[in-house]
């Protein structure tokens, strides 16, 4: 439910602020406004954030310059206002970010939490299935429908809970199929927390109460597969194989790749050390491409001690692979400190 109880709320047609103090139903909420209680339907109450940020007054000495009194209106009497635009977004599907502020002992402004909206300004209706992960461990999920051009109020974030390497991801499909677009369109936000403090400076100085990451521009068209005429293939003299035998085809694997030169070739004296190390490096590739194609559990490659060249070049590849587990190099009976064993997953 988008209001708890405790949260304090703007009621629309009076411009008055009060808190919820029951949750009636999925469609009502009862309010109080300075002393006096009644119930009103969601639609009529918003949060009253995006007020303060855009209902200035001039102070002096802590105190208002001027501040007339204010007449009592009765709602029926209250003309209802153009709505204020939350969101400073363009085209495409958003994440919303609308920090809350409260006050710390210096009576300084400071972020409590995150109150976090999906806008969708595309023409398209959406579902969508929402995960919020906490350093890799799932925080909260929801499956709902935005439509067009609105947004969705998601769900509270904790401040200190950003700092725990937050990923939001997303999986959407149309609410009106088109046998033109993808059946399904993953997107995905991770946030570091030198981002989030450059993102709230930033909204701070250009006076905005909310800042919006876009996930996508437009819902994606369907990828069409051409798949190849395989008769035409064979005709021209080309060597068609089975993709499910395709490991027949490739070269053994190895356990232990040395990548000393002259295990590499018999022609190296007249190389440069630049076309050592290239060939070295083309050879690494080679093997750790056959361990993974074979899905070998681990791989061993000598590379020398030296100056550490080829070794700090293979160290660096490694940290680029997404099948790597890890890799140590550490004292081996049979290689000394020259060698580094890789653990592989899959």
């Amino acid at each position: 439910m988008k209001y708890q109880v405790g949260d304090k709320i703007l009621v629309l047609h009076s411009n008055e602020e009060g808190e919820v103090v029951e949750l009636m139903n999925e469609q009502m909420v009862m309010i109080d406004v300075d002393g006096v209680r009644f119930p009103v339907y969601m639609d009529q109450i918003d949060f009253p954030y995006f007020k303060r940020f855009t209902d200035k007054k001039l102070f002096a000495h802590g105190v208002p310059i001027s501040e007339k009194k204010k007449e009592k209106k009765y709602i029926d009497d209250v003309r209802k206002e153009k709505a204020t635009a939350k969101y400073k977004v363009t085209n495409g599907v958003w994440l919303s970010f609308l920090p809350v502020f409260d006050k710390d002992v210096f009576d300084d402004d400071v972020v409590e939490d995150f109150k976090l909206y999906l806008i969708n300004q595309t023409p398209d209706p959406l579902r969508f299935t929402y995960h919020l992960k906490f350093a890799g461990k799932p925080g909260f999920e929801l499956k709902n429908e935005v439509f067009s051009l609105s947004d969705f109020y998601l769900h509270d974030v904790l401040f200190e809970d950003m700092n725990d390497a937050p990923k939001f991801e997303f999986e959407f499909s149309l609410i009106n199929a088109n046998k033109k677009k993808t059946e399904y369109f993953e997107a995905s936000l991770k946030l570091k927390a030198k981002q989030l403090f450059q993102k709230i400076e930033e909204m701070k100085v250009k006076n905005e109460p909310t800042f919006s990451y876009r996930l996508f521009e437009e819902y994606p068209d369907k990828i069409i597969d051409d798949k190849p005429d395989l008769d035409n293939l064979y005709a021209a003299g080309y060597k068609v194989y089975d993709g499910s035998k395709i490991k027949q085809q490739l070269e053994p694997p190895r356990s232990v790749v040395d990548l000393h030169i002259e295990k590499l070739t018999n022609e190296w004296k007249h190389l440069t050390n630049f076309e050592i190390l290239t060939l070295q490096l083309k050879a690494f590739e080679k093997y750790y491409y056959l361990a993974t194609a074979h899905h070998q559990p681990n791989l061993i490659v000598i590379h020398g001690v030296g100056i550490g060249k080829l070794k700090d070049e293979i160290h660096e590849i490694l940290k680029t692979k997404k099948e790597v587990k890890t890799f140590v190099n550490q004292y081996h009976p049979n290689f000394g400190y020259g060698a580094t064993e890789i653990y592989l997953q899959y």
